[in-house]
């Protein structure tokens, strides 16, 4: 601490007889004394309780908060939505996530292929990703 700058109150008795803006040298680290305004001993910084537990409470409720609603909500959703992709089959009736209604033909690994028309027989491969929504599952819960 090469320059420290004191700004401070004293009493009658221990009054400066000039008040200067020159930082204090000396080669010891110096140490706060607050007065107390009860007439006791003063205080240094040392003497100052420690911070209680309590104090912490909020922020880490806080953090479980954030957890709960930031980590928590969408780790289930990526849960659920996988265990449906899982549980499907042929003959499903899905929609994809850019609503395209198709019927399952085939599910290959991370792509599921889909017979969007009966009556020219078109498919398209899609990844399992996309799949919103398994509507064959729909009556069945």
């Amino acid at each position: 601490m090469a320059n420290v700058w004191i700004i401070a109150q004293a009493g009658n008795d221990q009054a400066p007889t000039r008040i200067t803006s020159e930082p204090v040298t000396g080669g010891e680290e110096s140490t706060v004394v607050v007065p107390d305004p009860n007439g006791g001993p003063p205080a240094t910084g040392a003497d100052r309780p420690a911070a209680s537990w309590m104090q912490f409470m909020p922020l880490v409720l806080i953090f479980v908060v954030m957890y709960l609603f930031l980590m928590r909500g969408p780790r289930k959703q990526q849960q659920k939505h996988k265990q449906m992709v899982q549980s499907l089959n042929k003959n499903d009736r899905v929609r994809t996530i850019g609503g395209i209604f198709g019927t399952v033909v085939e599910v290959r690994g991370d792509e599921v292929v889909l017979k969007i028309d009966e009556s020219n027989n078109t498919k398209i491969r899609v990844s399992t990703s996309a799949i919103g929504k398994n509507l064959s599952q729909e009556g069945k819960d």
